[in-house]
Parts: C-alpha cells; structure tokens; sequence
C-alpha cells in the first residue's frame, strides 16, 4: 500500500511538472502579463488536468454514465495533446536558440555602420568659395566659436549623425522591453517573445494536427488485416481456415453502438470461418454499455464466434458480461477447448482474473488433449506465450499491447510484452498480436493503427 502511494505522488509530482512546463512555454512566454489572454491559458491548464482526472476516475467510482461521457472527451483528448504538446515542445527548445541567433544576425546586418548598411554620403572635394569677412567687430558670445574657429568649419558636410532606427530607442534603450533584442524592422514584440510565439504556435499546430489525425483513424473504424500462417500439425482438410481476430474493443463512455457496428460489418465482409473475440471487449458495465454489444449478435462465421476474457472485463464486472456474451451468441472459453475440424481451438482467462479468483488454468484447457492435433489458444495477453509453449500450442492469438497505440508507447510496450504487435515464433510456437480494434483512454492511435485481422491456417500436409 505504502508503494502504491508513492507511485501516485511521484504521477501527480511528475503531472504538476509537465503542466507547468507547458503553462510556462505556451501562456507565459507568449502572453502579456495580467492579459485576458494570460487569465484564459492559466485556467485551462488548471481544469483540464482536473478534467482528465475525472475521466480516468469516473467509472471505477460508480459516476452516472452520462457524467462519464461529458468528463471522457475533453479529459481523454487532453492526455494525447498533452502528450503531443510536450514532445513538440522539447524539439523546440533545441530550435530556440537557433532561431535567436538568426534574428540577431539579421539585425546586425542592417544596422547602421555595419557591413550592408548605407554609406555616408561623401564630401564634395570642390574648393568652397569663402563669404568676405566684415571688417565690423564681433562680441564674443559664451559659448560661441571664435571667428576664427568658424572660418575653420566646413560649411557641408555629410557626417551629420544618422537617426535612431526605430524600435531601438526610446527609454528601453537598444533592447525590448524585457532585456532582449528587439526583432528587426518591427517596433513591438522582442525577439525573444517572437521566438516563443513561434515555436509555441508551431508546437501546439503539431499537436493538435497529430491527435486530430490518430481520433479520426479510431472513429472511422479498424482495418482488416490478412495474415497466412503455416502450421505444421494442421490437417489437410482445414487448409486455408480463417479466423477473424478482433481485440481490445473497448466499448465505454467515448466508443459506443456505432464503434460496434463498424467492426461487425468490417467481420462480416471477410466472411470468416469462425471468430475470435480475444478480450478487453469493454470498459464499463452491462448495465451501462449491454446496448452498445448488441450488434455483435450479428456476427456470421461458419463455425460461431468464441470469447475469451481481457483484463478489462474483471474491471468490469466479468461474470455479467460473460453471461451477456453467451446471450449474444458468442462462445466464452473459459479455461476450456472445443475441437474444430482439423485442430483444437482453446481459451484460457486472463491473468488478472488471478486476483478475482478466476485465473488462466492451461492444464485445464490444454493437458489431456491429443497433442497430434494442431491447437490454436485464445489468450489476452502476450506474456502467457510460455505457458503456451509448455503445453505444446502451435498458435495463440492475443491482443492487448494496442501496438503502444501512442508513440512512443510502443517502446513502453516492449518492455512489458514479449510481442506488441505482428507475428513472431517461439520454439514451435507462432504467437499473433493484434493492435485491437479500439482504444483505451483517449480515442487516438499514432503509429499504431486499429486492425481486424483474418488469419488464415495453412496446412504443411496441403
């Protein structure tokens, strides 16, 4: 409990931090002090980590749904521009500088007495002719030139002192008003306040471009992937199957009914030979989201549709979706196997189900099987692949890694999972990880598209 503590001080610690770097780089360094402009950014960057935090609280604290939904799409779209901002910020700081020192060249090359600025006009080398002197005397005034002294003068000349130029004088002296070199040839903002507008504009429009582009790839639906897979053991008769693999649907307060329609019509078009629903199907209740499911009653594959729980369902009240699944017409394999035609297909719960009594059990679903057979195992998560390997699967198809779902995070992905996407072998065990056809917290994918992946067994004795 105590390390739990200290994890969520060091989050919050480190969220403080991040937000006020961003208030610093995005209202404070572009902004006029006690500006409207100022007193807007502050209080956006204080409700909208609060808003995020509802978003990430509401529904494990029982918040009516509809709170869930008006707090999950500000407070979920903030944490990827959040994420976006920052990381376009850093890269800004190395340009910085960079584009300092250019406007500081720039103003060097046009000031006045140096190279490239306009030459003095020079003096005529004609003899001038001298006015006669008044043989009159002449009181001496104070601080008057002599007679002599004025014969002495040149009556033209061009040295006369050049004007200010403007922007650089006044009571601020050379510089802006805070300290800085004023930008060139504009009499206002200094270049340091220039240099952040810039690269604070810019920061925000790559942010926002990004997390715009990564929500409008998970709104408009997964793609259908197409992966053939050769099993050594698979019969001869069951050359060419397809399975259809979808993962990490997650129904919940932002991807609703019509989320649910667009991967079964997105299915049904492959016309598969059975489906593979491989977990983390919701995030939230049957109570709240039973009518967002309801178009997978319209799945079609030869051979059914079949389930397996993700971590997310134990969130959620595993025991009622699993009942609501079966209502549905899919098939939960719950530490079980059915055979099919040429190989046996196996599911095993998730592993977080262990801390709800109700944990993956291979031996269950896998000891006394006929290891002649070709198997393929459903299973949420990638980390079980060993246990996997023990029992002599050929196949297991799982999800959850989202492919990191926002880059970077698929480096974080790695580290806590043997594949994060794609299909890799270990031992004599192939292992396919989908990105899901989904997104968990903010709507937005970069780098890691949605999918929906039909695979197709081929038999080594075809």
């Amino acid at each position: 409990m105590l390390l739990v503590s200290l994890v969520l001080v060091l989050v919050v610690g480190l969220l403080g931090v991040v937000h006020w770097y961003v208030w610093r780089r995005l209202v404070r360094d572009v902004t006029v002090p006690g500006g409207p402009a100022r007193r807007l950014g502050t209080v956006a960057l204080i409700v909208l980590p609060l808003l995020s935090l509802g978003a990430l609280t509401a529904g494990r604290a029982g918040v009516p749904f509809p709170l869930q939904q008006a707090l999950a799409w500000p407070g979920f779209l903030w944490l990827a521009l959040l994420l976006y901002v920052v990381l376009a910020l850093v890269v800004g700081e190395a340009v910085r500088p960079l584009l300092l020192r250019a406007l500081d060249r720039r103003a060097a090359a046009t000031a006045p007495g140096t190279a490239g600025a306009a030459a003095p006009a020079p003096v005529s080398a004609a003899p001038v002719s001298a006015a006669p002197v008044s043989a009159a005397p002449v009181r001496a005034t104070a601080g008057a030139p002599a007679p002599s002294e004025a014969k002495e003068a040149p009556e033209a000349s061009g040295a006369s002192e050049a004007p200010a130029s403007p922007g650089t004088d006044g009571a601020d002296g050379p510089d802006g008003p805070d300290g800085v070199p004023a930008s060139p040839g504009v009499a206002g903002p200094s270049r340091r306040l220039f240099v952040s507008r810039v690269v604070g504009g810019a920061a925000a429009a790559a942010a926002l471009g990004t997390v715009g582009h990564g929500t409008y790839g998970v709104l408009r639906g997964p793609r259908v992937k197409r992966v053939t897979v050769p099993l050594a053991k698979l019969a001869r008769g069951a050359h060419g199957y397809r399975i259809a693999v979808v993962s990490d649907i997650h129904l919940g307060p932002i991807l609703g009914r019509a989320h649910t329609r667009r991967i079964v019509d997105a299915i049904n078009a492959t016309q598969p030979d059975l489906v593979a629903v491989v977990g983390d199907m919701v995030d939230g209740s049957v109570e709240d989201l039973g009518r967002a499911a309801e178009p997978l009653a319209e799945l079609r594959a030869r051979d059914g549709s079949f389930f397996v729980t993700g971590n997310h369902e134990y969130f959620s009240g595993a025991e009622e979706w699993v009942d609501h699944v079966r209502e549905l017409g899919m098939r939960p394999l719950r530490n079980e196997r059915v055979e099919i035609a040429g190989f046996d297909l196996a599911g095993v719960n998730d592993v977080a189900g262990e801390n709800y009594g109700d944990g993956p059990d291979f031996a269950a679903a896998l000891g006394d099987r006929d290891r002649a057979r070709a198997a393929v195992l459903l299973a949420h998560q990638p980390v079980v692949i060993h246990d996997a390997v023990e029992h002599g699967v050929d196949l297991q198809l799982s999800g959850h890694t989202h492919g990191g779902q926002l880059w970077p995070g698929n480096f974080l992905a790695e580290l806590a999972n043997p594949t994060v996407a794609g299909l890799e072998r270990y031992g004599d065990t192939q292992l396919y990880v989908s990105r899901g056809a989904g997104a968990w917290g903010p709507p937005v994918r970069v780098g890691a598209p949605s999918d929906i992946t039909v695979v197709e067994l081929a038999s080594k004795q075809a």
